[in-house]
């Protein structure tokens, strides 16, 4: 799924519902996929070919993206009206069920990703031929990648490595408590990292420093704070990264595998889709429902007005925060300006998330130009690992406090261009501070939920958060049936 990059995906990798899913609501006629393993794996080539099918499923991660925003308190679902997509509107008022259709296709897509993945690590032994190391150590990260999306939004999961898990046998397959998950995400990403190289020639491929920035995530997440601030210091000191000078211009298209994009997911407009089949498209879905109703004028185009911020995040940017305007669009003052014309949606609030709306393009895209917008998402930018690095050696088990304002001052001094907003707390007061901190740099880009929930704040913060349950979402009823009704659900659903 390499930008620019037209991809077939192998027929042999075409997945069906849950574990293997497809785009039919019909479970009833699903049957297993063909194990055509004597046919394939025969070549470097098809190595290469089926770590591009492991690689096509991160383009689906956009609905972890846009709900991680409106699960939390920075937006609102929008949309035309309150039955506009309602598993999104669900999500946003915290009422949710297993029969969400957003969150089961989450769950799918990402176990979609991890039989991608495990099918090239099950006959990691068939060959060798130079360079395998490097294609498995991707194929691990990837693994890992998914799964920690899972864990995050489910908990205990079934776990499966290096062998996909087939139609069928999720009836001999248990949940696995997220702790032993999370000690299979580590010692993958371990691995990866000791393997792959800093800078790769392909844009969007995976190096090691995105292994150890999701490693560190990992730890963070777990509240290991040791071996996150180890881990993460390590990546600081010795990775090629550094912070974009110019803050607007991360989130543009020239602006695309920059100096400070540690992961970033590639995006373009040459196939079509339909909202049949959203995740078949090589776009980046969330753009256009991010994108402003209607829209008439210049710079932007239009979409379905999703996911618009909260006057609360537009005020938690502090007076002189360069970063304000370039994360938020203000359509009126916008229109004011430029004589641009929109039209108003569902739960309109003025704001729109200018990070990741629709650009003007020249060119006409294939399929439903809504779907097919080229931007890419940044998954971990080199600001998020300071941040995490500042939390990380704050609260580590021998606080380093003056490490962790460096860290967090470092992106603070880019966000105002001087010196004179920096933080000199310590303790507690440091830890909001970085908190804070994360808010306002990383608003748009679908970590505030899972920020607030693994810190404690969710139920403060989370109109009809109850604890206890919505730090979890529900594995969905029509997996847990196919399942034979094995698995227990999340609490509270």
């Amino acid at each position: 799924m390499m930008k620019k990059i037209n991809i077939k995906i192998l027929l042999s990798l075409v997945l069906f519902i849950g574990f293997n899913y497809s785009c039919s609501d019909d479970f009833v006629e699903v049957k297993p996929t063909s194990d055509n393993s004597e046919d394939f794996f025969n070549t470097p080539q098809d190595y290469e070919d089926a770590l591009i099918g492991a690689y096509d499923m991160l383009q689906s991660t956009y609905l972890n993206v846009m709900l991680g925003e409106i699960a939390s308190d920075n937006t609102l679902a929008g949309g035309e009206s309150a039955t506009d997509v309602l598993g999104i509107q669900e999500v946003d008022d915290m009422r949710h069920t297993p029969l969400n259709q957003q969150l089961r296709d989450i769950w799918s897509w990402m176990y979609a990703g991890v039989n991608r993945a495990n099918y090239i690590l099950e006959f990691k032994d068939k060959i060798d031929f130079s360079g395998k190391d490097q294609i498995l150590a991707q194929a691990t990260f990837l693994r890992a990648y998914y799964y920690f999306e899972l864990v995050k939004w489910f908990g205990d999961v079934p776990l499966e490595v290096d062998k996909r898990i087939q139609f069928g046998e999720q009836f001999n397959i248990d949940r696995t408590p997220k702790a032993d998950v999370y000690a299979q995400i580590e010692a993958d990403l371990t691995y990866a990292a000791s393997i792959l190289p800093y800078v790769q020639s392909t844009p969007g491929r995976v190096t090691k420093g995105a292994a150890q920035a999701l490693l560190g995530k990992a730890y963070l997440y777990q509240n290991k704070f040791d071996e996150a601030a180890s881990v993460l210091e390590n990546l600081i000191q010795n990775g090629p990264y550094d912070l974009v000078q110019n803050y607007a211009s991360i989130f543009e298209e020239a602006g695309e595998n920059n100096i400070e994009s540690v992961f970033e997911v590639q995006y373009f407009e040459g196939q079509g889709a339909g909202f049949g089949c959203l995740q078949c498209s090589e776009g980046n879905v969330a753009v256009g429902f991010n994108g402003v109703r209607a829209y008439s004028g210049p710079e932007y185009s239009s979409g379905f007005s999703f996911n618009v911020p909260v006057q609360e995040v537009v005020d938690a940017f502090q007076p002189g925060d360069l970063r304000k305007d370039v994360a938020i669009l203000d359509i009126v003052a916008w229109a004011n300006q430029t004589g641009a014309t929109y039209g108003t949606g569902y739960e309109h609030t003025g704001y729109f998330n200018r990070k990741y709306i629709p650009r003007t393009r020249s060119n006409a895209a294939q399929g439903d130009r809504n779907l097919t917008n080229p931007n890419n998402y940044r998954a971990i930018r080199f600001a998020d690992v300071l941040l995490m690095a500042a939390e990380a050696f704050n609260r580590s088990s021998t606080p380093d406090d003056t490490k962790a304002q460096a860290y967090l001052n470092r992106v603070r001094e880019r966000a105002f261009g001087n010196t004179s907003n920096n933080i000199s707390a310590t303790g507690n007061t440091l830890y909001d501070n970085i908190l804070d901190e994360r808010r306002v740099e990383l608003v748009g880009e679908g970590h505030r939920f899972f920020d607030l929930v693994r810190t404690g704040r969710a139920v403060q913060e989370i109109n009809g958060f109850v604890a206890g349950k919505h730090e979890l979402f529900p594995i969905p009823e029509i997996e847990i049936s196919l399942a034979g009704n094995r698995w227990p659900q999340n609490p509270g659903y």
